[in-house]
């Protein structure tokens, strides 16, 4: 998340919103919240309710939920979707503001 927060400027300047969504509860998330003042927004799903509706993976012997990263339009569309092998696998801050730029240059953000 500190990759995100780092180029969080970049995102909203391209009309993106960061949501993440994660398996805590909303006292986990809101002190991890505080204590790493994330300027994005914090979404708890410790029922898994999110992350089954995008199709995020939950793999026990890597530690849970896989993660996953998605670019959803404004009418609710996604256009890009990301689904990690492991934890270390997420897409770099410009591949993902590029793919921003290409959505917005379509008039389709």
């Amino acid at each position: 998340m500190a990759q995100l927060r780092q180029d969080y400027a970049e995102f909203t300047a391209r009309g993106a919103e960061i949501i993440v969504v994660g398996p805590e509860d909303a006292e986990a998330f809101r002190e991890y919240w505080s204590k790493q003042a994330l300027p994005f927004v914090g979404l708890p799903d410790p029922q898994h309710s999110v992350s089954e509706l995008y199709g995020q993976e939950i793999k026990l012997l890597k530690f849970g939920r896989m993660p996953a990263m998605m670019i959803i339009d404004k009418t609710g569309d996604i256009r890009y979707r990301h689904y990690a092998n492991q934890m270390s696998d997420i897409p770099a801050n410009a591949e993902v503001l590029a793919l921003l730029d290409r959505i917005n240059a379509k008039g389709q953000g």
